[in-house]
């Protein structure tokens, strides 16, 4: 814990100096505009629900190559990677369950429609596309349906700019890790384009930690295509259409202490497919915006027989789609009202196949194709009083061909003192995530009379603006409550049976570009427990949460040409479980601090050499039990933009 103390003395000091930044009068303006709470463009002073935006100036500034690693920093959010970079990466907002986040690329559900629990696995996606990517924290159903229990992870690609940019980058370091990018942005006239091509990949570590004894690497690479067109025709009417494909393959080990597999591969290959209209009617007071996406993803993790493990082998692979139709309305005839409404339909696909032998004999399981399709309709009111006092109120219902209807609410108010700069917010709102596919249609796990898992849940807080924002600080306060939750019975039926609960507290300071310094810190404080009282983990923890989580990240701006980057975070202790006891037997996994560094020097207006220290202390440390880790990693890069 001296660890977190230090973190916390600092993170007071940042807050006492910013109030020593307070004048007698603040006149506080806000040019950040965010999206995905309202599903419109909302100035982020008029937002009652707790957001966090980064931009890619700021991924670009700490040199960040994945989402995975963008995430890490977001206060509420807690990952793990289940072997290093390349390997399994999963989300967990505000203490809940992965699959309890809804992810969202340029519009398009990502999360699993194969994946038992639907779930999104971040372990593939790159940052070279990315434009900013925006959180909302709490139960969004009410806008995005199913998935959307605990909040929302919204990532935005760039689109083409007026003036054509080409840019090659390209990166090498420590474990045999590359990584090259080409990327063009442009317009011309009305048209406009982004294309990129990255490729990356690493000799790894072992996946099953090294300390252990585990030797053999665990490598990886991964091929990324992304492609963004548009055509406006006028003012009123524009047209988008997105493509994109990742390919990626990853060596795998056993979840175990002596884990090492030689020839366990893990390969996934997904595609990307939108197009989009966007009209405008009556002097802009009614846009309308249709849009229809698929989403392909197949995967397979085979492993052989080896002289290390001559009786173990599987094979197992997934196939899934997700066709999504929607279509938007944005009216504003109504002065100070902003009323959305919309209507959406998505079918799911999937089917999957397991096969495995051991000393236990084989075993085989076939998941036959299945789809099914969830209808929603969706009503929500934004209003604006004198510009101090906002609130967005919302209402939706889903039809699901299984299980029926579910209906979910939301509201968020918040207040803005313009004299001060303060904004007093909250928000209150119920989610669903309907069941999966294996869940409901599996012949020896899944139920067909399953019913969704539902939340409910708010949070309340206030945040202070300095120097029309330059400095701030903030606090929030959650709370939620999970029911209806998937477990099992004594037949290994799955059913709704469980509950969780989670709350906690969320501090965020920050200091924007003053005398070339940017600060930002954060604290996370999160209690879970676990409410089902026939569990064996009743009034426990859930695994892998850590209650104490900070970060600091400085960035110091020298000159035009050269920028200084320190992350700094503090991870607590959480516990785990050892599966290869029976019972699983729980454990305490340690707490650890992280200091990554990163640098950059613009020698010419198009060419820019970066370097960057990850784990700069080679701190020994474990997300997931017996799971390896990166030591001290070094990586320099050369960009060239034209």
């Amino acid at each position: 814990m001296k660890h977190l103390y230090s973190f916390l003395t600092i993170f007071l000091l940042i807050q006492f100096s910013v109030w020593a930044q307070q004048t007698d009068s603040v006149k506080t303006t806000f040019s950040e505009i965010v999206v995905t709470a309202t599903k419109t463009e909302t100035p982020l002073s008029a937002i009652g629900s707790t957001v966090t935006v980064i931009t890619s100036k700021e991924i670009s500034e700490r040199q960040l190559q994945t989402v995975v690693d963008v995430l890490r920093e977001v206060p509420g959010l807690s990952i793990v990677e289940q072997g290093g970079p390349g390997k399994l990466a999963t989300v967990f907002m505000r203490g809940t369950n992965s699959n309890y986040t809804l992810v969202i690329v340029d519009g398009v559900t990502m999360n699993d429609a194969s994946s038992p629990n639907n779930a999104f696995d971040f372990s593939s996606m790159n940052t070279n596309d990315v434009d900013r990517i925006e959180i909302v924290r709490g139960p969004q159903s009410t806008l995005y349906g199913s998935d959307a229990i605990a909040g929302v992870i919204n990532i935005i690609t760039k689109r083409g700019t007026d003036k054509p940019q080409y840019s090659f980058f390209g990166e090498g370091g420590s474990n045999g890790y590359y990584r090259g990018n080409l990327s063009a942005l442009g317009s011309y006239g009305n048209f406009h384009y982004a294309i990129n091509v990255t490729r990356n990949g690493s000799d790894g570590v072992s996946a099953s930690d090294s300390k252990f004894g585990n030797k053999e690497k665990d490598d990886y690479t991964n091929n990324f295509f992304s492609s963004r067109f548009g055509w406006n025709f006028s003012q009123d009417a524009k047209i988008d259409l997105i493509y994109k494909f990742t390919k990626a393959e990853a060596s795998l080990d056993q979840n175990e202490k002596l884990g090492d597999d030689p020839n366990f591969i893990y390969n996934i290959e997904q595609q990307l497919f939108k197009g989009g209209l966007n009209l405008s009617f009556f002097e802009g007071n009614w846009q309308q915006q249709f849009s229809a996406s698929l989403i392909k993803h197949f995967s397979r993790a085979l492993d052989l027989v080896d002289q290390f493990r001559p009786t173990t082998s599987s094979d197992g692979y997934n196939k899934a789609q997700r066709i999504k139709f929607d279509w938007q309305n944005n009216l504003r005839f109504i002065e100070n009202n902003l009323i959305t409404f919309g209507i959406e339909t998505e079918t799911e696909k999937a089917n999957t196949s397991y096969s495995s032998t051991s000393e236990w004999g084989p075993f085989n399981s076939i998941f036959p194709g299945q789809s099914l399709r969830t209808t929603g309709i969706y009503l929500q009111d934004q209003i604006n009083i004198a510009n101090s006092f906002f609130t967005s109120v919302g209402l939706r219902y889903d039809d699901n061909q299984k299980f029926g209807g579910v209906t979910t609410f939301r509201i968020a108010p918040a207040y803005f003192f313009n004299a001060t700069g303060t904004k007093l917010k909250m928000s209150y709102g119920t989610g669903f995530k309907a069941p999966s596919l294996f869940y409901l249609f599996d012949p020896a796990f899944g139920n067909p009379d399953l019913k969704p898992e539902k939340s409910i849940g708010w949070d309340a807080g206030i945040e202070q603006y300095f120097e029309k924002g330059k400095l701030s600080f903030g606090v929030t306060y959650f709370d939620l409550k999970l029911e209806n939750m998937l477990g099992f019975d004594s037949n290994f039926r799955t059913v709704n049976i469980a509950k969780a609960s989670s709350r906690g507290l969320e501090f965020t300071a920050s200091v924007i570009n003053i005398r070339n310094i940017s600060l930002n810190t954060s604290y996370t404080y999160t209690e879970t427990k676990d409410d089902y009282k026939l569990s064996p983990d009743f009034d426990k923890p859930l695994l892998r949460r850590p209650k104490n989580q900070a970060s600091i990240i400085a960035n110091y701006r020298l000159n035009e040409k050269t920028n200084f980057n320190l992350q700094l975070r503090y991870v607590g202790e959480r516990d785990d479980k050892d599966f290869s006891t029976y019972p699983a037997a729980r454990v305490t996994i340690p707490e650890y601090t992280l200091v990554n560094f990163a640098a950059s020097y613009r020698f010419l207006n198009y060419l820019e050499l970066t370097a960057r220290i990850e784990n700069l202390f080679d701190k020994q440390y474990e997300e997931v039990l017996y799971y390896g880790t990166l030591g001290r990693s070094f990586y320099a890069g050369l960009s060239l933009t034209f």
